[in-house]
């Protein structure tokens, strides 16, 4: 019995792994595609793709939500719209690696928000784990003032992150809306905020992509591994393991992104890049044991 649970968490691990994986292979993915095509363009294949396959998978839940559910899940979608606006367009302004080493600082922006909103402040291990965390931004940036517009964009998708995440647990409280349909709603919201502005900017040639198999390709990689399946193996995961686990294992993501940005793209990996990513990496997983010690007591 214990092997058998023992074989279950091995392998609730290795597919959390493998969405670390898949989420740090956005990072040099997305920075491919938007040679081909510009951001919201690349944010409105990506989530109409999306959009469709999940609407699908959701359609019964998506049948029976109220409106009160429906308004929830547009709320949402407007604020994830804004994250990949800034999250993408911080990639094409920066490096990959940049972009997956700041995106990590969300983790530890999460519960100063959360407390915040509380009076409170956040356990020291967390305020500790945050600074540390910074510190490994301003290194990889040479310096909290060199941060360039693209670092600044991501900075900002990592706190509009945070938001969602508090948002989340605040507007779905008490709702009976599935996670799916919320997807499918966010999905849909993001596509159609996407699409009025592409519009309004450029008129219907401005959906015309002139790009190659490389491009779909990397919009079917983004919709279909780095949102559908990794959704679905994520949530998984958590009722083999342990919400720590998880999150001590995701993070793990930025380390992907940076080696596979110097795979993929062949950007160069330097001594201050090293040293960045191992404080923004030590304090974030800092950050989030304390958080889980706190909150086990």
């Amino acid at each position: 019995m214990e092997t058998a649970r023992g074989r279950g968490t091995f392998r609730a691990d290795l597919a959390v792994l493998g969405v670390a994986l898949v989420w740090g292979a956005s990072y040099p993915v997305a920075k491919g595609a938007l040679a081909h095509a510009p951001v919201l363009l690349l944010i409105f294949y990506r989530f109409a793709t999306t959009a469709v396959v999940m609407s699908a998978i959701a359609r019964r839940d998506l049948a029976r939500a109220s409106h009160g559910d429906l308004r929830a899940g547009a709320v949402l979608g407007g604020i994830l719209f804004l994250i990949f606006l800034a999250e993408i367009g911080g990639i094409a302004l920066t490096t990959a690696t940049n972009a997956a080493l700041i995106i990590s600082l969300c983790t530890v922006f999460t519960p100063f928000l959360e407390y915040g909103l509380r009076g409170r402040l956040p356990p020291p291990g967390v305020i500790l784990g945050a600074g540390i965390a910074v510190g490994g931004v301003a290194v990889l940036a040479g310096g909290m003032t060199a941060l360039g517009p693209g670092d600044l964009l991501v900075l900002g998708a990592a706190g509009l992150r945070a938001v969602m995440v508090v948002s989340t647990k605040r507007l779905m409280a008490g709702r009976g809306l599935s996670s799916a349909a919320l997807t499918a709603l966010q999905s849909l919201t993001v596509a159609a905020l996407s699409l009025a502005v592409l519009l309004g900017q450029r008129g219907p040639g401005g959906l015309v992509v002139s790009a190659g198999p490389g491009f779909w390709g990397a919009v079917g990689f983004l919709s279909l591994f780095c949102t559908i399946a990794a959704f679905y193996v994520q949530n998984a995961a958590v009722r083999r393991t342990s919400p720590t686990r998880v999150s001590l294992l995701m993070g793990t993501e930025p380390l992907f992104g940076v080696a596979l940005a110097w795979l993929l793209l062949a950007e160069p990996v330097t001594a201050a890049t090293l040293l960045g990513a191992g404080l923004i990496v030590g304090g974030t997983l800092c950050g989030v044991a304390a958080e889980n010690a706190a909150r086990r007591e």
